[in-house]
């Protein structure tokens, strides 16, 4: 009898045992010393729950909204590339549970399923995520490409001008497909449902890009063209150009300092952006940079409500996304956990990591005292083991023009926010139930 699925590592110890080594060690696996994917996950532990009794805990609802579309659960797939290496067809399959759970889709640039593919296999618009290259005619027809199959948001990427080094890949000598050399036929061989899968499928590349590039029929080194090709020349005047091809909503993506968002921020102002992501791309670029939940609160007190704030990275439970929400953001994205779910059992594994997710962050949520995922704030949370956007290093290394933003501080000052006096009970004015 199959062991049941109880928590996301369920899902990736069994995604380790099927998907081929080069494929699963690049989904898993940060920039040089890892330390910052590392502490995506360990610094999400550090935050404490406030657990509320003899409330009401009937009707409880997990429906929110993201960039203005109605979601089952503040939930979003994140974009990863290579996913139809985890599992034949990865992309189509992880649209497809999405679409069934009512949650967000977002397509990476650097699939192996192409925008049409996806199209084709799914009835619910979905997201598309896109980085910028130096062949500028490319990157209109790519967006034109996603308006065409009713995308119903553009992700912009913008933390991957450069790739940071994963050492894992140089190791493994990451190609796709892989290379038929001596230590991965090995390891193929201990792969046989991977293998049977992709025997299959005729999507073994990068299916927006191959045959659609100019001059480009074979794309097997993801680093080698990516070095080529992404242009590190881009700039916020870029966004305007991108903004005016879609027309649509725009997401700006890798987002990680006040500062930057403060960008993001006036670019919602002028009509041109509609949410940010605070992500440091799973640990994945800049190793020894901050964690995406130490970030966010200064996130949020830097741009207020002028921009939607979206977070991405470490979100292994329903536990982590109830503690994103309660520090401002509106939604998060996961990316290892729906892989470790496709690498497992396909589709149905996708579905499960949803499942799991889902069902810890209402169990949470209720044992919390609330009722209504959209009234999760930070009174959640016991005092003194979050993040603080006020603390005198975050605040004075803002620019005098961001201090004045955070609460407990009044327009264009430069006095400290306010602390909390002791015996503060954040949940005193919580009406029953919630």
């Amino acid at each position: 009898m199959p062991k049941p699925i109880t928590c996301i590592e369920d899902l990736r110890l069994l995604a380790r045992r099927r998907v081929p080594r080069m494929f699963y060690d690049y989904a898993d696996s940060g920039a040089w010393t890892e330390s910052t994917y590392r502490a995506n996950e360990a610094d999400f532990t550090r935050i404490k729950l406030r657990q509320r009794v003899a409330v009401d805990m009937t009707d409880r609802s997990l429906g929110s909204t993201m960039v203005g579309q109605k979601v089952a659960l503040p939930i979003a797939l994140a974009p990863t590339g290579l996913t139809g290496m985890q599992h034949a067809d990865g992309e189509i399959l992880a649209a497809r549970a999405a679409e069934k759970a009512g949650v967000p889709f977002t397509l990476s640039t650097m699939s192996i399923c192409s925008i049409e593919d996806v199209a084709a296999h799914t009835t619910a618009p979905f997201w598309f995520q896109l980085y910028v290259m130096r062949d500028r005619d490319f990157i209109g027809k790519l967006i034109d490409r996603a308006k065409a199959a009713r995308c119903s948001a553009l992700v912009l990427t913008l933390d991957l001008q450069i790739l940071g080094q994963r050492h894992k890949d140089v190791v493994n000598g990451l190609s796709t497909p892989p290379k038929p050399t001596f230590a991965n036929l090995v390891n193929l061989a201990t792969k046989p449902r991977w293998c049977l899968g992709m025997l299959g499928t005729k999507r073994r590349s990068f299916g927006n890009i191959v045959g659609h590039a100019a001059n480009v029929s074979n794309v097997s080194s993801l680093s080698a063209w990516t070095a080529e090709q992404f242009d590190p020349k881009l700039s916020w005047d870029d966004v305007r150009w991108i903004k005016d091809r879609w027309g649509g909503k725009l997401i700006i993506k890798g987002i990680l300092d006040p500062e930057d968002a403060e960008q993001a921020a006036r670019l919602a102002d002028s009509g041109i952006a509609d949410a940010l992501v605070v992500s440091n791309h799973g640990g994945r670029q800049l190793d020894g940079a901050v964690s995406s939940i130490e970030a966010l609160p200064a996130i949020v007190a830097a741009v207020g409500d002028r921009i939607e704030v979206l977070m991405d990275g470490g979100i292994r439970s329903g536990q982590d996304v109830i503690k994103a929400l309660a520090l401002g953001a509106r939604g998060v994205f996961i990316g290892r956990a729906f892989l470790y779910g496709l690498g497992a059992l396909g589709e149905a594994g996708v579905t499960a990591c949803i499942d799991v997710l889902r069902k810890e962050l209402d169990v949470t949520m209720a044992l919390c005292g609330l009722r209504d995922v959209t009234r999760v704030d930070r009174r959640i949370l016991v005092e003194g083991t979050y993040p603080q956007a006020a603390s005198a290093a975050a605040f004075e290394s803002l620019p005098a023009s961001l201090q004045g933003s955070l609460p407990g501080s009044s327009p264009g000052s430069t006095q400290r926010p306010a602390q909390r006096t002791p015996g503060y009970d954040p949940l005193a004015a919580l009406p029953a139930g919630h």
